[in-house]
């Protein structure tokens, strides 16, 4: 594809697992944790694969509980605790990201953030990596009655950057963004680079395209090469 590519009005990221790897910084807190009640670190690539569902996912994995059982909510406490303490010190932008931010920039296209990894955590991990001053918007769960897959929270980034949804890239890297991208209207970006459980059946998602590196995206944003 080539700069002929109609530019987008925004490119809109998911955080975890397709604008930033926080895998590494879970994968120490959960090993961490296991650690302080005598159980042995679990797979560095089992973890990773669980990250994108979230914490409660994680504690099941780590400690083979569900969330009804004795005990459940504790670990959970206790997990997002370690995690806010460490929450920025290995995570990182997936590679091909800082160029194509830098590109969106300079071509003058906002790109924002819907997520739903909470607002307390969302902030200070942005904080951390110094894009919170260049993101043009961030929506995460506490903004929203319904998150994703819901698109309320993609009509609500499309808000605030006063653009068309149906003129903006969402990019994800779990069938609930593709799904709230379709919703919305927006053109959607399935990133099977991401923490994706099985990436063969990524193509059953129906986005509208599907990358495996972070530079793909240049293309698809209509800031490829002649």
């Amino acid at each position: 594809m080539t700069n002929a590519t109609p530019r987008p009005s925004a490119v809109l990221f998911d955080l975890d697992g397709t604008l930033i790897d926080t895998a590494p910084d879970f994968i120490w807190c959960l090993n961490r944790q296991r650690a302080s009640h005598g159980l042995p670190p679990l797979p560095p690539g089992a973890i990773r694969a669980v990250v994108s569902h979230g914490a409660k996912a994680l504690v099941k994995l780590g400690f083979d509980l569900t969330e009804t059982c004795v005990g459940f909510p504790e670990r959970h406490q206790e997990l997002l605790g370690l995690y806010m303490d460490h929450l920025a010190v290995d995570t990182v932008l997936f590679a091909g990201m800082e160029p194509l931010l830098l590109a969106l920039e300079q071509a003058g296209i906002p790109w924002g953030i819907v997520t739903n990894k909470p607002r307390p955590f969302t902030e200070p991990l942005l904080v951390g990596l110094a894009l919170d001053g260049r993101c043009g918007v961030t929506v995460c769960p506490d903004d929203v009655a319904q998150s994703k897959p819901h698109p309320e929270s993609l009509f609500l980034a499309a808000r605030h950057l006063g653009i068309d949804p149906a003129r903006a890239l969402y990019v994800g890297d779990h069938e609930r963004d593709i799904i709230a991208g379709r919703a919305a209207g927006m053109v959607t970006i399935a990133a099977r680079y991401g923490y994706v459980d099985h990436p063969e059946e990524v193509l059953a998602w129906q986005a509208d395209h599907v990358i495996d590196h972070g530079s793909e995206l240049l293309a698809l944003a209509g800031l490829g090469p002649d």
